[in-house]
């Protein structure tokens, strides 16, 4: 036990609190690297899961897949996320709902209509480089570049940056995703 849990318990001890009152206030949600770099490869894996049920089944699978890896990584279920996408163009760059993140990943949203489906490029492999991971507790956010490629071989490489918190159930999810190209001067 880590010693502010160690001081939480002997608090909620001294003071009486229940059992399930002391397991709560116990609980540790501080966010490791680990936690981290897991949290980068589940999300990469996903995206290449929506090409791949695109590529076998069409859109209404991509869709199911990535319903499943936004509910599993965003945090959309509490409120808004600052998601600015790659590839956006005004008045649509920022989807801050659930439904303009499905949008970007899968098109197919009339409310959406410059939406192609990023998710839907046929990528084999997402590799995350962090340039810094910094840790406070039950946040962390990460900064660096992810290199995607596709079934052909071309490689397409985006800055990103994350910020990751631990929910309720102490599940890692994404409250900032910010993905741009590279500057080509």
């Amino acid at each position: 036990m880590k010693p502010m849990q160690t001081a939480v318990l002997s608090i909620g001890l001294a003071c009486g609190l229940s059992g399930a009152a002391l397991a709560e206030a116990v609980r540790d949600t501080t966010i490791t690297e680990a936690d981290v770099l897991a949290a980068q490869q589940a999300w990469g894996d996903a995206l290449i899961r929506i090409s791949d049920a695109h590529a076998k089944g069409g859109q209404e699978a991509a869709r199911a897949a990535a319903e499943q890896a936004l509910d599993s990584a965003y945090d959309y279920a509490q409120g808004p996320v600052l998601f600015k996408p790659t590839l956006t163009t005004d008045p649509q760059i920022f989807r801050t709902d659930r439904e303009g993140a499905l949008s970007y990943f899968v098109g197919g949203n009339p409310d959406y209509p410059q939406d192609t489906g990023f998710a839907l490029k046929e990528w084999t492999d997402v590799e995350v480089d962090n340039a810094a991971v910094m840790l406070n507790g039950d946040l962390a956010t990460s900064l660096g570049t992810v290199q995607f490629t596709d079934r052909d071989g071309n490689v397409t490489t985006v800055d990103k940056s994350w910020t990751f918190r631990k929910d309720d159930a102490g599940v890692l999810r994404i409250i900032q995703h910010h993905s741009s190209l590279q500057f080509q001067g």
